[in-house]
């Protein structure tokens, strides 16, 4: 093998082995109902997702999208004067309630589908 062909390999090989490019936030929310729906990712009462079922690219949606939550959260709850928990807490009950039949919410430490 000459120098261009090892080069050649060793480029492939590489760009094999890299990871996926990472997921944007509008990635993230796209794909949130398939990975719900196909119960990777649940609701908890904490106001945040959680991963059900690891694999694929559960984790990384759950963590963007519980960035972003967060952050609404903290504004929301600087803005009217009362603790992020309290702020979180409604926000997890409400996600909860409109979870739809046959998604996962996580009550009492456990998951169930709803």
């Amino acid at each position: 093998m000459n120098i261009f062909q090892r080069l050649a390999s060793l480029t492939l090989l590489l760009a094999l082995s890299l990871p996926a490019a990472a997921l944007s936030l509008n990635d993230a929310m796209s794909a949130l109902g398939d990975a719900k729906a196909n119960g990777q990712l649940g609701e908890m009462p904490t106001g945040y997702l959680g991963v059900v079922k690891p694999g694929g690219q559960a984790a990384d949606i759950a963590k963007l999208i519980n960035d972003a939550r967060r952050a609404e959260y903290q504004k929301l709850a600087a803005q009217n004067g009362i603790k992020l928990s309290d702020v979180e807490a409604i926000a997890g009950q409400k996600a909860i309630d409109k979870t739809p039949a046959g998604q996962y919410i996580h009550i009492q430490g456990q998951w169930q589908r709803k």
